[in-house]
């Protein structure tokens, strides 16, 4: 009688079981894009090198949408970009590495924000994201292939912000995409304590709006 006593006890103590939310922080989180999927959605588009584009999403690791929706503009429709053209580089040297340190603690707290930015998928095959359709003679690509490029280069991308858009005032800044690499890991903390690796091909987006 006893023993059933102390059976009932124990499923008692194990009834409230805790909410499911915990649950799906840490033991179902597998992979680096389930993980974003918990963040914010910053953006989501194409990002463009050369010929060819590869469907993203960036969620915010840090900072303000503002930033983003500031920046990220289509001068023309004034409505969100679709796409982000790539056209410098910058190598992850540790003088250029320490210049965009500078300009992240600078544009902090409001005038700066982190992304992290992993594969687009809508229909889960190759990696279209559904909403932004590639302009003509551009070849869509998976984001593995980029993150390949720039880490075989050394570098990041860079693109000047807003995209065609008139210089002056306020509204002009920087983004920095980085590969994988020792920088972009340092905003990848709560990732990688959650998920214990971090093996997804993936970008950390650095956007920073100028300072006068």
């Amino acid at each position: 009688m006893s023993g059933r006593g102390e059976r009932d006890g124990r499923a008692g103590e194990t009834e409230p079981r805790p909410p499911d939310e915990p649950r799906a922080q840490t033991g179902k989180l597998r992979s680096l894009s389930e993980f974003a999927r918990t963040l914010q959605l910053g953006w989501s588009g194409l990002l463009v090198l050369k010929n060819s584009c590869f469907p993203t999403t960036m969620h915010i690791l840090e900072g303000e949408l503002d930033v983003v929706s500031g920046l990220l503009r289509d001068p023309a429709s004034g409505g969100e970009l679709a796409q982000l053209k790539i056209a410098q580089r910058l190598r992850l040297d540790q003088p250029k590495l320490d210049e965009v340190t500078r300009r992240i603690r600078r544009g902090s707290p409001n005038g700066c924000v982190v992304l992290l930015a992993t594969q687009a998928s809508a229909g889960g095959g190759s990696g279209g994201d559904g909403a932004s359709p590639a302009e003509p003679g551009l070849q869509r690509r998976l984001l593995r292939n980029l993150v390949s490029y720039l880490k075989q280069k050394q570098a990041a991308g860079v693109i000047s912000l807003p995209v065609g858009g008139a210089k002056g005032r306020d509204g002009t800044g920087m983004l920095y995409a980085f590969p994988p690499c020792e920088f972009s890991h340092q905003y990848l903390q709560s990732a990688l304590r959650t998920l214990g690796k971090l093996e997804d091909e993936h970008m950390v987006i650095v956007i920073v709006r100028d300072t006068a």
